[in-house]
């Protein structure tokens, strides 16, 4: 054995020999997982130090969890609306008052600055809060047309699934991993969660604030581990599928989910364009593209990776927005004077790596940033501005998902739009104007499920009432608002015929009643009815 390994690691000097959380704590949080196939470590990315061993799920656990969960779901749908949703918002009262915990969770597990932590905070309870008011108009019965008034009374229910399947990232372990799932509830499902295996800690505590709240445990069950094998499980043993993550994972769940005859949502990639209309406060669109760019370094389903500036204010822009990209505070710290934090992974910083040197080697010019920083942290690299960005560079329409971003000139609005189009992508996308009605008319010709006029992202993130995903390859349904709800339930249509069927009848014959239908049906839209 070498000397150095024979020295037992200091934790003072190597920040890796010890763990950096309270193990009676972890070991409470990995008591609510379903779990008895082994055990896997994550580590803080930021620092490389562990963070937390806990047990790992097989296949068997995540069926023995649907089954608790399917018994569960029989009671729980019965539980009245008003009480699901008071549950709703006493979650929401618990995860403000313990929102400190909740962000130091998110900053240990995904190294994001705990500035945009606390956004995950913000959002979790906007949804608990928007669904707990919203519940009766959601999903109570609504009175329908009938076919004939007076004669015909129609009605619509809303009935649960059964057991949703959520498997929720890394890059948002709070706000994803709870966001799809309390509406679920809310309808009267139960849920098998997968939290993302690197940050599960954050998702477990946010569960148990939710049992807190009066939520029955059986109602939302956790399993833990890699997505073919126990994401996999969950595709194959639930009654719909909500799965947050690549376009090429999503993929597969759509064909699983499509084999079986279930229903899926899917918020997948993106090349989220922003448009710098020549009328914009410079300033201002400078410091929103800063937000749109490198929140949570990049590593956003909706941050910006395309800059399209119109010719007559490029130059200034590009001055303003590299003198604040050149000052953002990048650190492992954990206040919140920090402004970027790290990567997740290896593989993550591999490929924001290869992205700009790949760029660089075919021409593109680096305007700030373009190396890691270990001296930071393991994971750490600098929030990087590229121009001339051409086709045949790889960063030019693949998803890089980490603080790349690259710009452009145009001189035509209408070239502009149709090159933020370009590509498969269509998740979000924005415009800065100071003509709202002017960017409101360019955020509609723009292929993107959401579109933000001067703001990069929170604009509709945090508007709860408003659907969230994604067109084309970036993903299938919606999150937030009515189909945030309404993908968790099969709608019923009820319908009573009163005094005459729908039929020839008391002696009349077919003809003689086709005939007085077809009387009825033009007075009917005589009198204006739909």
């Amino acid at each position: 054995m070498s000397e150095q390994t024979s020295i037992p690691a200091d934790p003072e000097l190597d920040p890796t020999a010890s763990y950096a959380t309270d193990q009676s704590v972890i070991r409470r949080l990995g008591g609510l997982l379903r779990a008895t196939a082994g055990t896997r470590t994550s580590y803080a990315p930021a620092t490389g130090q562990p963070v937390a061993e806990l047990p790992l799920s097989s296949p068997d656990d995540v069926l023995a969890a649907v089954r608790t969960a399917r018994r569960t779901q029989r009671t729980w749908k019965n539980t009245s609306l008003d009480d699901r949703a008071a549950i709703l918002l006493r979650y929401h009262d618990l995860v403000l008052d313990h929102r400190h915990e909740l962000v130091d969770l998110v900053i240990l597990e995904s190294g994001k600055a705990r500035k945009q932590a606390f956004e995950e905070v913000a959002h979790v309870a906007l949804t608990a809060r928007y669904y707990g008011r919203k519940a009766a108009e959601l999903l109570a019965p609504q009175r329908k047309l009938g076919m004939f008034p007076v004669l015909t009374r129609a009605e619509q229910r809303f009935v649960p699934k059964g057991v949703v399947g959520i498997i929720s990232p890394w890059n948002y372990p709070l706000s994803m991993a709870m966001a799809d799932g309390i509406p679920a509830v809310l309808a009267g499902n139960t849920v098998v969660h997968k939290p993302d295996s690197q940050t599960p800690l954050t998702a477990l505590r946010a569960i148990e604030l939710l049992y807190e709240a009066g939520l029955p445990r059986d109602a939302w069950q956790a399993v833990n581990g890699d997505g073919p094998t126990v994401g996999g499980a969950i595709i194959q043993n639930t009654d719909y599928v909500c799965f947050t993550g690549s376009t090429k994972t999503g993929r597969l769940v759509a064909k699983q989910a499509g084999e079986r005859l279930i229903g899926c949502s899917l918020e997948l990639g993106g090349k989220n364009p922003m448009l710098v209309l020549r009328d914009a406060d410079v300033h201002r669109a400078a410091e929103g593209a800063v937000r749109a760019c490198f929140s949570s370094a990049g590593q956003l389903c909706v941050s910006m990776e395309r800059l399209y500036v119109a010719d007559q204010i490029y130059d200034a822009f590009v001055t303003a927005f590299l003198d604040r990209v050149k000052k953002i505070r990048l650190s492992a710290g954990t206040g919140w004077d920090v402004d970027m934090g790290s990567l997740i992974s290896k593989a993550q910083l591999e490929t924001v790596s290869r992205h700009v040197e790949d760029a660089r080697s075919r021409g593109a010019v680096v305007l700030a940033g373009g190396k890691a920083r270990p001296d930071l942290g393991p994971l750490f690299y600098e929030p990087t501005v590229l121009s001339g960005v051409t086709p045949e560079m790889e960063c030019f329409d693949h998803e890089t998902f980490g603080p790349v971003v690259s710009i452009y000139r145009f001189s035509d609005e209408s070239e502009a739009i149709e090159r933020a189009n370009e590509g498969e992508y269509g998740l979000n996308a924005s415009v800065w104007t100071k003509d709202g009605r002017r960017g409101r008319k360019v955020a509609a010709q723009l292929v993107a499920g959401s579109v933000n006029v001067n703001e990069g992202y929170a604009a509709t993130f945090g508007s709860i009432d408003t659907p969230m995903g994604g067109m084309r390859s970036s993903g299938l349904g919606r999150r937030q608002g009515v189909e945030g709800i309404r993908r968790y339930v099969d709608p019923q249509a009820i319908a009573t015929q009163r005094m005459l069927p729908i039929a020839a009848s008391h002696g009349l014959k077919d003809e003689a009643y086709a005939e007085l239908m077809t009387g009825a049906l033009r007075v009917l839209k005589k009198l204006g009815r739909a």
